[in-house]
């Protein structure tokens, strides 16, 4: 798996281009924890759920379904606190990519049992053709040192770089179009 911060930076990518106005900090930041919850599953290793298991690591929670029905409760939590934001195709949108990403980077790693992208009505495992991002240890520990160095240094190159550009041209793309005359 990438680590957290890259998920959450590619999320933030996925929001500049899918939202903006006002509340579009906060939105962003909502995106990221999205992006970030998929990975809450390693608590079942402390349960002795093995990774392999649909419950395990990559299993369930990274899931196409997990992404869609987390984006339609945080779309509904939001538009009921925050009604001037954008509407709920939007957000549901961005919610869901922001989410879905999680699963899509962890099938880029060069590690791990690959991604079960349609649990639970298959348990098969599935890794992109292309795996350049080095798999980031599971241990804060051992990512502390000198593995999650080299880690963070492929996903600078392969995460937050690319994410960079995207987040850049999602603002330009928005000050470009807030910027036209409607007529």
């Amino acid at each position: 798996m990438p680590s957290v911060f890259s998920h959450a930076i590619a999320a933030a990518a996925i929001g500049s281009v899918a939202v903006g106005g006002r509340s579009r900090a906060i939105l962003w930041w909502l995106g990221a924890a999205c992006a970030v919850v998929p990975d809450l599953d390693v608590i079942s290793i402390a349960f002795g759920i093995p990774y392999r298991h649909m419950l395990g690591h990559r299993g369930l929670s990274h899931s196409l379904l997990v992404a869609a029905v987390l984006a339609s409760l945080v779309t509904a939590i939001v538009r009921r606190t925050m009604p001037a934001c954008p509407g709920a195709p939007t957000l549901w949108m961005f919610f869901f990519l922001a989410t879905a990403s999680h699963g899509i980077l962890d099938s880029m790693t060069n590690g791990g049992l690959g991604v079960a992208f349609f649990a639970p009505f298959s348990d098969t495992r599935y890794f992109m053709p292309w795996r350049p991002i080095l798999v980031s240890p599971i241990s804060v520990h051992v990512f502390f040192g000198y593995r999650g160095l080299r880690v963070m240094w492929s996903e600078l190159g392969w995460v937050w770089l690319p994410a960079a550009l995207v987040f850049l041209a999602g603002l330009a793309l928005r000050r470009a179009t807030s910027r036209t005359p409607l007529s």
